[in-house]
């Protein structure tokens, strides 16, 4: 009975193996549920920083295009009161031409009369003495 005490007594081999294995395994499944929890919290947090960045483009997005619009129509704005101004430019100038032409043709007019008036009264002849025509 020796034989069947010893036999009984040592552990086999496969026993203790086989609960290092489970051990193992068990370690192994308790590591990925923790990194499969991790990575779900990650995901929720890059989810939610990803709606803040979002609401906040979309934010600056609108506030940049109200101030776009803003410039359009305040150039446009700016643009017609230059072009007024041209054409007030340009119809002063014109006013100012014809005001200078008519002045000249007022003082050639003037200047005509007052040289034939000149050459008249004081013809000279040729001794230097002035005779009237």
């Amino acid at each position: 009975m020796s034989n069947a005490d010893s036999t009984s007594s040592t552990p086999s081999p496969a026993g203790p193996l086989s609960a290092e294995l489970a051990e193992s395994r068990q370690e192994l499944m308790n590591r990925i549920q923790t990194l499969k929890q991790d990575l779900q919290n990650w995901r929720l947090k890059m989810d939610t920083q990803v709606k803040v960045y979002r609401s906040e483009l979309s934010e600056l997005k609108n506030s940049l295009y109200s101030e776009v619009e803003q410039l359009r129509s305040e150039f446009q704005e700016l643009r017609s009161t230059v072009q007024q101004q041209q054409e007030d430019v340009t119809a002063s100038l014109k006013n100012l031409e014809l005001q200078d032409v008519s002045a000249e043709a007022k003082e050639g007019t003037t200047n005509m009369e007052n040289s034939d008036d000149t050459t008249q009264d004081s013809s000279k002849d040729d001794n230097g003495k002035e005779t009237r025509g």
